[in-house]
This record gives structure tokens, sequence and C-alpha cells, in this order.
């Protein structure tokens, strides 16, 4: 019987533990100039695959989420949003509203971090083992209307519906017609207590009528998203302009 190193690795790979695989030599290495005993060296073995899984399966679900942009609760400022306290924030990074099935909607003017977040939190998600799909209403609408011819949009909306966190980003920015109207309710049907959703829109529960046209249908939609809810209002001056990038300096510019 072989008992070389590279027949481990290759029983190793077989076994699906190719990390380990990798790093079979080092490990062998270092548990002979530490002396390592069995039980350690099995130990050492096993929990680096473990963390090297956890690892691959946090980046293969950063991937799927399609966030536009990653920034971490942590990087937001606070004190630049009045209307969240830190208490509130640290319930929301706790994501027990995201065991029980809770959706947020996060409302108020452009520019004031409601996407940031929203972001913060589906990166949270994601580090503990949740899955998490990001999309803006400009990009799910689309989707909704050519998943039934259209591969590239079934895959998506099939991450989407089996996402533990769907975050719709813009939501109700502009007004859609029946059709449209229709297949997303359809979407906040099947996610209704199956899934957490996290909404961001400018503009209150109060005026998606009129941008969605049909009252039956917005009752409809209203009832599933905010029977278990939470709703925030951000409010403050829009934080890209106030720190927006000039092109010139602050003097004018003189020939």
């Amino acid at each position: 019987m072989e008992y070389s190193v590279e027949s481990l690795q290759r029983q190793l790979h077989h076994l699906r533990m190719s990390e380990t695989s990798k790093e079979l030599p080092a490990f062998l290495r270092k548990a002979e100039s530490h002396s390592w005993t069995y039980q350690e060296f099995l130990r050492e073995l096993l929990s680096y695959e473990e963390k090297r899984r956890e690892e691959k399966m946090i980046e293969k679900h950063l991937k799927w989420a399609k966030f536009p942009y990653q920034k971490t609760i942590n990087e937001f400022n606070l004190k630049e949003m009045p209307s969240l306290s830190k208490r509130q924030l640290r319930q929301l990074q706790e994501l027990s509203w995201l065991d029980e099935s809770f959706n947020l909607l996060f409302l108020g003017p452009p520019g004031v971090g409601k996407t940031h977040i929203a972001i913060g939190l589906g990166l949270e998600a994601i580090q503990k083992g949740h899955r998490v799909s990001f999309v803006s209403m400009g990009e799910l609408v689309p989707l909704l209307k050519s998943e039934e011819y259209l591969r590239k949009s079934q895959l998506k909306m099939k991450r989407i519906r089996e996402a533990d966190l769907i975050i719709i980003d813009d939501l109700m920015y502009m007004a859609m017609d029946q059709n449209e109207a229709n297949l997303f309710f359809h979407l906040i049907n099947h996610l209704y207590e199956r899934s957490s959703i996290i909404l961001t829109s400018n503009k209150g529960p109060e005026e998606w009528g009129e941008l969605i046209g049909d009252k039956g249908i917005t009752t409809a939609i209203l009832d599933r998203l905010l029977h278990r809810s939470e709703v925030l209002h951000f409010d403050g001056a829009s934080h890209r302009i106030k720190y927006r990038e000039s092109l010139f300096q602050a003097k004018s510019v003189q020939n």
C-alpha cells in the first residue's frame, strides 16, 4: 500500500477535503516540529478544513448577493442620523428580526444612508451563514417581466426567492403598470413569512397606491409587507451632497 504524501493528498481530495489536501505537507512539517499527538494533529487538520469551508461559503454568498458596494455598519457615522439610536442599530445587528422573518422598511430622502445600513446588515447576515440577495427596484421589474423566457432572469429570480434576506433598493421610485404590479405582488406573496425583506424607499406606504395604480394590489402588498415589520424613518441631509467631491478648488478658477 502506498503511503506517500501525494497519495494522502489524493485521498483527501477524493473526500472533498481539497483545502486540507493542499496544506497537508505544511501540517505534517508543523506536527513534527511541535511534536503533536495524533489527536492534536487531527484537530488542527479538521479545524483548518472547517474554517476554509466557511470562508469559501462566505465568498460564494457575497458573490451571489450582488451588492453594488460593500460597506459595513461600522463604517457608518451614526452621528449624522439622529433618527437612529445606537441601541436601535445594535438591535438590528443582532439579526433576531431575520430569524423571525421580520421585514424592515427604511424610509427617507435620498442620500441619508438607507442603502448603506441595508448593505451593512446584509454583510453581517452573510457572515452568520445566511443567504442574501440585493436588487434595486429598477433591476427587479425587468427580471420579473423576463423570467418566463430568459434563463438568466430565471437563475437570478431563483436566488432571490431562495434567499433568507432580500434587500430591495429604491422601492417605488417609479410607477408600475398593472402587469408589473401583479408580478411584484406574487413575489412578495411568495416571500411572505419565508424570508425577511429590507426595503428602502424615499416614499412612504401612503404614496405607493398612486405609483402602483391598483388599490387592491397595493393593499395586498402592504398587508404582507407590514404584517411583521419595523418601519424606520431616516432623516437628515444627503451625505452624498455633503461630502461630494468637487472638480475645482474652493476658489474660482481664473484664466
